[in-house]
Protein backbone atom coordinates (compact mmCIF):
# COMPACT_ATOMS: atom_id res chain seq x y z
CA UNK A 1 0.00 0.00 0.00
CA UNK A 2 1.28 3.41 -0.99
CA UNK A 3 1.80 5.98 1.77
CA UNK A 4 0.79 9.55 0.89
CA UNK A 5 1.36 12.69 2.92
CA UNK A 6 -1.43 15.20 2.20
CA UNK A 7 0.74 18.19 2.98
CA UNK A 8 3.13 20.48 1.18
CA UNK A 9 5.04 21.28 4.37
CA UNK A 10 8.78 20.65 3.92
CA UNK A 11 9.09 20.13 7.69
CA UNK A 12 6.49 17.35 7.71
CA UNK A 13 8.16 15.78 4.68
CA UNK A 14 11.54 15.78 6.42
CA UNK A 15 10.14 14.25 9.60
CA UNK A 16 8.14 11.51 7.88
CA UNK A 17 11.20 10.63 5.79
CA UNK A 18 12.99 9.65 9.01
CA UNK A 19 10.88 6.48 9.17
CA UNK A 20 12.70 5.23 6.08
CA UNK A 21 9.49 4.36 4.22
CA UNK A 22 8.92 5.53 0.63
CA UNK A 23 6.02 7.95 0.39
CA UNK A 24 4.55 10.55 -1.91
CA UNK A 25 3.61 14.10 -1.08
CA UNK A 26 0.29 15.33 -2.47
CA UNK A 27 -0.75 18.69 -0.97
CA UNK A 28 -4.49 18.96 -0.45
CA UNK A 29 -4.74 22.65 -1.31
CA UNK A 30 -7.49 22.95 1.30
CA UNK A 31 -8.17 26.49 2.52
CA UNK A 32 -7.54 26.49 6.26
CA UNK A 33 -9.77 28.32 8.67
CA UNK A 34 -11.30 28.15 12.09
CA UNK A 35 -14.92 28.15 13.10
CA UNK A 36 -16.22 30.24 15.98
CA UNK A 37 -18.42 27.35 17.09
CA UNK A 38 -15.52 24.88 17.31
CA UNK A 39 -12.89 24.41 19.96
CA UNK A 40 -9.30 24.76 18.72
CA UNK A 41 -8.88 20.99 19.15
CA UNK A 42 -11.99 20.29 17.05
CA UNK A 43 -10.81 22.71 14.36
CA UNK A 44 -7.40 21.06 14.19
CA UNK A 45 -8.93 17.57 13.95
CA UNK A 46 -11.48 18.62 11.32
CA UNK A 47 -8.88 20.27 9.08
CA UNK A 48 -6.60 17.22 9.20
CA UNK A 49 -9.54 14.99 8.27
CA UNK A 50 -10.64 17.25 5.42
CA UNK A 51 -7.12 17.38 4.00
CA UNK A 52 -6.82 13.59 4.11
CA UNK A 53 -10.28 13.13 2.59
CA UNK A 54 -9.59 15.49 -0.28
CA UNK A 55 -6.45 13.62 -1.32
CA UNK A 56 -7.83 10.14 -0.56
CA UNK A 57 -10.72 10.63 -2.99
CA UNK A 58 -8.26 10.47 -5.87
CA UNK A 59 -6.04 7.82 -4.25
CA UNK A 60 -8.41 5.29 -2.64
CA UNK A 61 -5.78 2.53 -2.60
CA UNK A 62 -3.31 4.61 -0.61
CA UNK A 63 -2.89 5.23 3.08
CA UNK A 64 -3.29 9.02 3.18
CA UNK A 65 -2.09 11.10 6.13
CA UNK A 66 -3.60 14.55 6.64
CA UNK A 67 -2.11 16.93 9.20
CA UNK A 68 -2.94 20.26 10.74
CA UNK A 69 -1.03 22.24 13.38
CA UNK A 70 -2.33 25.15 15.43
CA UNK A 71 -1.06 27.29 18.28
CA UNK A 72 -3.40 28.05 21.17
CA UNK A 73 -2.90 30.88 23.68
CA UNK A 74 -5.51 31.52 26.38
CA UNK A 75 -7.92 29.25 24.55
CA UNK A 76 -7.64 31.28 21.33
CA UNK A 77 -6.43 29.72 18.10
CA UNK A 78 -3.42 31.30 16.39
CA UNK A 79 -3.13 30.19 12.81
CA UNK A 80 -0.72 31.37 10.14
CA UNK A 81 -0.30 35.16 10.17
CA UNK A 82 -1.72 37.01 7.20
CA UNK A 83 1.19 39.48 7.14
CA UNK A 84 4.20 40.71 9.11
CA UNK A 85 2.03 43.02 11.20
CA UNK A 86 -0.06 40.08 12.43
CA UNK A 87 3.08 37.98 12.92
CA UNK A 88 4.57 40.70 15.14
CA UNK A 89 1.35 40.87 17.16
CA UNK A 90 1.40 37.09 17.67
CA UNK A 91 5.02 37.04 18.84
CA UNK A 92 4.40 39.87 21.29
CA UNK A 93 1.42 37.93 22.68
CA UNK A 94 3.53 34.75 23.07
CA UNK A 95 6.42 36.58 24.78
CA UNK A 96 7.14 35.31 28.28
CA UNK A 97 4.13 32.97 28.19
CA UNK A 98 3.28 29.30 27.79
CA UNK A 99 1.14 28.23 24.86
CA UNK A 100 -0.03 24.91 23.46
CA UNK A 101 0.78 23.48 20.05
CA UNK A 102 -1.76 20.97 18.73
CA UNK A 103 -1.17 18.75 15.73
CA UNK A 104 -3.92 16.50 14.45
CA UNK A 105 -3.16 13.59 12.14
CA UNK A 106 -5.89 11.83 10.18
CA UNK A 107 -5.23 8.52 8.42
CA UNK A 108 -7.48 7.29 5.60
CA UNK A 109 -7.26 4.15 3.49
CA UNK A 110 -10.58 4.22 1.65
CA UNK A 111 -10.17 0.89 -0.15
CA UNK A 112 -9.74 -0.82 3.22
CA UNK A 113 -12.33 1.30 5.03
CA UNK A 114 -9.71 2.50 7.48
CA UNK A 115 -10.16 5.80 9.32
CA UNK A 116 -8.16 6.75 12.38
CA UNK A 117 -6.28 9.65 13.89
CA UNK A 118 -5.25 11.55 16.98
CA UNK A 119 -4.34 14.97 18.32
CA UNK A 120 -0.97 15.52 20.01
CA UNK A 121 -0.42 18.46 22.39
CA UNK A 122 2.87 20.08 23.40
CA UNK A 123 3.35 23.02 25.76
CA UNK A 124 5.92 25.63 24.74
CA UNK A 125 7.18 28.46 26.95
CA UNK A 126 8.82 31.54 25.44
CA UNK A 127 11.39 33.75 27.10
CA UNK A 128 10.39 37.39 27.42
CA UNK A 129 11.19 38.67 23.93
CA UNK A 130 12.73 42.03 23.21
CA UNK A 131 11.57 43.99 20.20
CA UNK A 132 14.98 43.85 18.48
CA UNK A 133 14.87 40.05 18.38
CA UNK A 134 11.33 40.02 17.06
CA UNK A 135 12.21 42.52 14.33
CA UNK A 136 15.35 40.61 13.39
CA UNK A 137 13.35 37.41 12.99
CA UNK A 138 10.60 39.07 10.98
CA UNK A 139 13.14 40.70 8.66
CA UNK A 140 15.32 37.63 8.06
CA UNK A 141 12.90 34.71 8.15
CA UNK A 142 9.28 35.95 7.89
CA UNK A 143 7.15 33.17 9.43
CA UNK A 144 4.02 33.67 7.34
CA UNK A 145 3.68 29.93 6.65
CA UNK A 146 3.85 28.92 10.32
CA UNK A 147 1.09 28.72 12.92
CA UNK A 148 1.75 31.15 15.76
CA UNK A 149 4.28 33.04 13.61
CA UNK A 150 7.34 30.99 14.54
CA UNK A 151 9.15 27.80 13.64
CA UNK A 152 10.96 26.12 16.51
CA UNK A 153 13.45 24.60 14.06
CA UNK A 154 14.52 27.97 12.62
CA UNK A 155 16.09 31.10 14.17
CA UNK A 156 13.08 31.63 16.43
CA UNK A 157 14.19 28.56 18.37
CA UNK A 158 16.10 31.08 20.51
CA UNK A 159 12.73 32.34 21.77
CA UNK A 160 11.94 29.00 23.43
CA UNK A 161 12.66 28.61 27.13
CA UNK A 162 11.27 25.10 27.48
CA UNK A 163 9.18 22.44 25.77
CA UNK A 164 6.90 20.01 27.61
CA UNK A 165 6.02 17.17 25.27
CA UNK A 166 6.98 16.18 21.75
CA UNK A 167 9.43 18.57 20.06
CA UNK A 168 8.54 17.22 16.60
CA UNK A 169 4.91 18.03 17.28
CA UNK A 170 5.85 21.71 17.42
CA UNK A 171 7.39 21.29 13.96
CA UNK A 172 4.06 19.94 12.71
CA UNK A 173 4.45 16.16 12.75
CA UNK A 174 4.51 14.14 16.01
CA UNK A 175 6.74 11.40 14.67
CA UNK A 176 6.90 9.10 17.72
CA UNK A 177 3.14 9.20 18.27
CA UNK A 178 2.55 8.57 14.55
CA UNK A 179 4.78 5.49 14.60
CA UNK A 180 3.07 4.20 17.75
CA UNK A 181 -0.33 4.81 16.12
CA UNK A 182 0.65 2.81 13.03
CA UNK A 183 1.54 -0.11 15.28
CA UNK A 184 -1.60 0.23 17.42
CA UNK A 185 -3.78 0.25 14.30
CA UNK A 186 -1.97 -2.76 12.82
CA UNK A 187 -0.75 -0.58 9.97
CA UNK A 188 2.93 -1.23 10.62
CA UNK A 189 4.14 -3.20 8.84
CA UNK A 190 0.97 -5.00 7.66
CA UNK A 191 -0.42 -2.34 5.34
CA UNK A 192 3.03 -1.05 4.44
CA UNK A 193 3.94 -4.28 2.72
CA UNK A 194 7.39 -5.57 1.89
CA UNK A 195 6.55 -4.95 -1.76
CA UNK A 196 6.12 -1.27 -0.93
CA UNK A 197 9.18 -1.18 1.31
Amino acid sequence: MKLVLASGSPRRHQLLARLGIPFETVPSGLAEGGNEFESPRATCRRLAQEKAQQVAQDLPEALVVGADTIVVLDGQLMGKPADVVEARRMLIALSGRTHRVLTALALLALSRDHRSGFVETTEVTFHALDSDDIEYYLAHDPPLDKAGAYGIQDWSGVFVEKVAGCYHNVMGFPLARFYAHLKEQDLWPNLLTTKHL
